[in-house]
């Protein structure tokens, strides 16, 4: 059923105001509208085509630019892999000095507890001779033996590192 407007749209004049005319054919109000729109219609036609022109330029531009991001990727992986192995020479190299350097100070510590060791037993071992010779001479004659510092034999010398608590060995 016709809305009330399209009802009432049959009774207007098909001309201008006046005397009746012969003829006349009421209005088509949905074609004048029609028309009417045609042209902005046509108007949002193209540029909805244009923006799907322009949406399809900015996807190919955009996969461009995803392929140019994974190519410079891929070449900062590559390099980035080229120069971990040159880090990792370069690295063990420093610590081989580093090593070497460590093992140079240590060779010298040892070599001066040798040296303090070799000179504590020269100095040392006159004393300690002359003790020896001392035992030895009173063991054959068959003296009682008394130490300069006036122990007794067979007892360990305070300078001997068991004397005090400590192992043998």
């Amino acid at each position: 059923m016709p809305d009330f407007r399209a009802f009432l749209a049959r009774f207007r004049p098909a001309g201008s105001p006046g005397p009746a005319a012969g003829g006349a054919v009421p209005a088509d109000r949905s074609a004048e509208l029609a028309a009417e729109l045609r042209a902005p219609l046509a108007a949002t036609d193209a540029a909805a085509a244009e923006a799907a022109a322009i949406r399809e330029a900015a996807a190919r531009e955009a996969a461009r630019r995803r392929r140019a991001a994974a190519e410079r990727a891929g070449r900062i992986v590559r390099s980035a892999r080229e120069r971990a192995l040159d880090v990792r020479h370069e690295t063990a190299a420093r610590l081989r000095q580093e090593a070497a350097a460590e093992a140079a100070r240590a060779d010298a510590a040892a070599e001066r507890a040798v040296a303090d060791l070799r000179q504590r037993a020269r100095a040392r071992t006159p004393d300690l001779a002359a003790r020896l010779v001392s035992r030895a001479t009173d063991e054959l004659t068959g003296a009682p033996h008394t130490d300069d510092a006036g122990e007794r034999p067979g007892t360990p010398h305070r300078e001997t590192p068991w004397a005090q608590g400590g192992s043998r060995e």
